[in-house]
């Protein structure tokens, strides 16, 4: 957690969760708890609840929940480490951070790639850097702008890298796990970017990730590719981050909207204009974690596409993405041969920024695209074009909205609503039933309600955390969630530590943990007449249930071996099972 438990603890303890949640919204008195119109989604009836007893707060709409530090995290945008110091500064708590444990050595990866990128950013104001300065001026980047996004030179040497790191004393071994050289055929490393224009990719905490590398024109070749990138490493997946966020995302929230380009000169030029709630997708297909990572920021997002051509149908699909997030994408196309940054550079930043301004939502513009594939006029073109677009709407989650642009697309093709409707349900689309926020009913739980009903139970009351610790092991639950949450509580209580809800949040910062206990902590207590009933039942089901998993897995294996003809092995899994099955029928 970077902090000790202690310190994390008495925060919490000094935080009136209700004062610090009102300071953001209006909250109104519900019996023992407070409720208010969710501020993470939009809603017409109070489904947000605040505990002043638990300390903490849950949304039975879009299932978000959590303590004080969780909801400052998400209100604010911000992460934990800042919401510790926030909230400490307010409680009036000194901060002291626990050592480094040997799982956060990452930091001195992120040292590396510092390094690394002061040693390239210091060759291109050098003399062997000339060429590729030129370069970058010829593009119109200006100084500062180099400055600000540390680009750099790599020179057209095979371990000028090397050279200079083994000097400050770095393992060739960590720089292969970085990225940052290659492995020989002959044997021996060199340096994986050679004569490229450097330019570092951050995260939002402004650390460097990896690297990009765009070669010089002079030095292009056919068998040479124009960019590469940092490979896969401990602490950058590509899919993961957005070139740019770091810098823009005060802007994103401030524009309550993020304008999406496509590569580093696409952002660079923009921001460097004027247009500062811009990012880089780094490739064309957008993935999930980068959808979620502007969510974070906003839920409006405007996609600046090259060409409108019938080329981009694949990509387009890829931007459903942002409807199963519930959010609104629009997109806007640049003439035909123009690029974000050529199209800036030609035509100005104004008349960009009224081009992403212009921007049709998806629906219009996959619709306008369909219609330059496929010839409307012919009942197949006209069913192709529906099946793209109703696929699209199946990913929006809510009803009314699907059905309005069911109508549209009846009117626009001149199909029947009915029709449209019938093909609709047959779409089974899996993705469209992920978590949304702006759902109202309450998500179907993949935790059986034998183990649900145990956790309310220990939540409830300490003393039934202390019987069960001895009738039951962690491993006798077949949910991983589950199966964490009773491992802690157990730890607790053979502690001694006093069970409390906003302190046992801070051990999940998972999201599908947190919203699963806060539900819990707001359900009404069970009756106290029937809580022995209830527990007994509850340890023998769990018992039963666990023996049945165990016995289904072997079945499974039991088919390998014979399969694999495996009769020592299938002797064994036949005992095995027989146990079980005789286990069961005692009980």
């Amino acid at each position: 957690m970077g902090y000790s438990e202690n310190i994390l603890e008495e925060i919490l303890s000094r935080i009136d969760i209700v004062e610090l949640i009102s300071s953001y919204i209006p909250l109104k008195r519900a019996g023992r708890n407070f409720k208010a119109l969710c501020p993470f989604h939009q809603e017409k009836t109070p489904s947000f609840m605040v505990s002043p007893q638990k300390q903490i707060y849950h949304c039975f709409g879009c299932q978000s929940g959590g303590n004080a530090f969780n909801f400052l995290m998400r209100y604010e945008h911000i992460e934990f480490k800042e919401a510790v110091e926030i909230l400490a500064k307010k409680a009036g708590v000194v901060l002291e951070e626990k050592k480094p444990s040997s799982q956060e050595s990452y930091l001195s990866y992120y040292k590396i790639n510092e390094t690394v990128a002061d040693f390239y950013h210091n060759l291109l104001n050098s003399s062997c850097g000339k060429t590729a300065l030129n370069y970058l001026k010829n593009r119109k980047i200006k100084e500062q702008t180099i400055k600000l996004l540390k680009i750099g030179f790599a020179p057209d040497q095979t371990d000028a890298l090397i050279q200079n790191l083994r000097q400050k004393n770095y393992s060739v071994a960590i720089l292969e796990k970085l990225g940052l050289v290659l492995l020989k055929e002959g044997g021996g490393y060199s340096d994986r970017f050679r004569n490229r224009v450097i330019l570092p990719i951050f995260d939002v905490k402004m650390r460097i990730l990896g690297f990009g590398g765009r070669i010089l024109e002079s030095s292009s070749k056919a068998t040479l590719a124009k960019y590469i990138n940092s490979p896969q490493t401990p602490i950058y997946t590509k899919g993961n981050h957005l070139y740019g966020l770091n810098f823009a995302k005060d802007n994103i929230i401030k524009n309550d909207t993020v304008i999406v380009v496509e590569g580093y000169f696409d952002f660079i030029t923009p921001f460097q204009e004027g247009l500062n709630n811009i990012v880089a997708s780094l490739g064309t297909a957008l993935t999930i974690e980068q959808a979620r990572a502007i969510k974070r920021y906003t839920h409006n997002v405007v996609m600046i596409y090259d060409a409108d051509n019938a080329g981009q149908l694949a990509t387009l699909r890829s931007l459903d993405i942002f409807l199963e997030q519930d959010m609104e994408v629009k997109i806007a196309s640049l003439p035909s041969g123009f690029d974000p940054d050529l199209y800036v550079r030609t035509y100005g930043i104004e008349s960009f920024k009224n081009l992403a301004n212009s921007a049709q939502n998806l629906f219009d513009y996959k619709l306008k695209i369909l219609r330059s594939m496929h010839d409307e006029h012919t009942v197949e073109g006209k069913s192709r074009i529906a099946y793209e677009l109703l696929t699209t709407i199946k990913k929006i989650p809510h009803p009314v909205t699907q059905a309005n642009y069911i109508k549209k697309l009846s009117e626009e093709l001149d199909i029947k609503e009915d029709a449209l409707f019938l093909e609709f349900k047959k779409i089974n689309n899996p993705a469209s039933i992920r978590i949304n926020p702006v759902v109202t009913t309450k998500p179907k739980s993949d935790i059986h309600p034998t183990e649900k009903m145990l956790i309310q139970l220990m939540l409830e009351e300490e003393e039934i955390i202390k019987k069960l610790k001895d009738i039951i092991s962690p491993q006798d639950f077949v949910s991983e969630k589950t199966a964490k949450i009773v491992s802690l509580l157990f730890e607790w209580v053979n502690q001694g530590k006093k069970i409390m809800v906003n302190n046992l949040l801070n051990y999940f910062p998972q999201e599908d943990i947190l919203p699963f206990v806060c539900e819990l902590s707001f359900s009404p207590n069970l009756d106290e007449t029937q809580k022995e009933t209830m527990l007994n039942d509850c340890i023998q089901r769990l018992k039963e249930r666990k023996i049945k998993v165990l016995r289904e897995n072997l079945q499974k294996e039991i088919e390998i071996a014979q399969n694999k003809g495996d009769k020592q092995r299938l002797n064994s899994l036949m005992q095995e099972f027989c146990q079980l099955t005789d286990f069961l029928k005692k009980r």
